[in-house]
């Protein structure tokens, strides 16, 4: 019982030592979260992308790491682009970048790992995104995906209604600005605090040594091992991340959290979902290899750099 409550308490006193060096990142995230869900319309991210479709991938790409949509909003995007018959290669583009990173995300990683690894991690968001669209795009070419789009349509015929998506309200600018700072840190702050603290008290469980030797660096396994176990076990960005964190402090791999977190995001329940309700087996398929391959890419690429 003793040796619980010590448990307890060192993994409180870690988890506001990490709040207190991390709480100025959180704000930061907060705030941008804030701005650019109470600004930035998914409804406007979709004609933009229909008015730049032949940058392709690359607008897409770029759009979705760029936007901080929830799963329903990246679907309504995507439905969006649907709409004007767009072709698979960037919606795929779109559907594997969107999940992996935003401008919040990458202050709260930066918070949590530095600035190294959030921009690491938000270049291989950008790279995978890329890839997986110039796949799409060759197998499309082939006829491949042909007949994998569950909806297809000209402009206008396809509509999302924003009673169906909670990150979709639209009140005035200033009051719908600090509506979405309240909600995000609503959400953000028990998160990080919650699963920094479960994560430091699995550190006092977990012996350090089984946490080194299943994904700490020097071994081959670790990355792809991190990469795997992201599919069922990550949660959300906001918890996941603080929880990781607490594993680094036992000798997790950079590498391996960053394949973690990056096959983790994009195959979570609600990324998948909202995979399965906008495409068929061939492309939620191809979402998931990429991520796969990509992640496993990522990590060992951010462990080469630190080594």
């Amino acid at each position: 019982m003793q040796h619980a409550l010590d448990l307890v308490h060192e993994a409180l006193a870690r988890t506001l030592v990490s709040f207190a060096h991390n709480w100025p990142y959180l704000l930061a995230s907060i705030l941008v979260a804030a701005a650019l869900k109470a600004f930035v319309d998914q409804e406007k991210v979709a004609g933009f992308l229909r008015r730049w479709e032949g940058a392709g991938v690359l607008a897409a790409t770029g759009a979705a790491v760029a936007t901080p949509f929830c799963s329903c909003g990246t679907t309504a995007v995507i439905l969006g682009m649907m709409a004007s018959s767009m072709p698979l290669a960037p919606i795929v583009a779109f559907m594997v970048a969107s999940p992996l990173s935003s401008p919040e995300g990458l202050l709260y990683g930066a918070g949590l790992f530095g600035w190294p690894f959030a921009l690491f991690h938000f270049g291989a968001s950008i790279a995978i995104g890329l890839a997986a669209g110039a796949v799409a795009a060759t197998l499309e070419r082939r006829g491949l995906l042909a007949g994998q789009a569950r909806f297809a349509g000209p402009a206008g015929s396809i509509t999302v209604s924003r009673a169906a998506c909670p990150c979709a309200a639209k009140p005035r600018r200033a009051r719908r600005f600090w509506r979405a700072a309240l909600e995000v840190a609503r959400k953000l702050i028990p998160m990080f605090v919650g699963f920094a603290f479960i994560g430091y008290f699995l550190n006092g469980l977990i012996p350090p040594a089984w946490i080194s030797a299943l994904f700490g660096e020097g071994k081959a396994y670790s990355v792809p091992l991190a990469a795997t176990i992201g599919f069922p076990l990550y949660l959300s960005s906001e918890a996941s991340l603080p929880l990781v964190r607490a594993f680094l402090d036992s000798g997790m791999s950079r590498g391996a959290i960053m394949a973690f977190l990056i096959a983790g995001s994009g195959t979570s329940i609600g990324a998948i979902s909202g995979a399965l309700t906008i495409a068929r087996g061939k492309v939620v398929g191809l979402v998931v290899a990429a991520l796969w391959i990509g992640a496993i890419a990522a990590g060992y690429g951010f462990d080469l750099i630190l080594g």
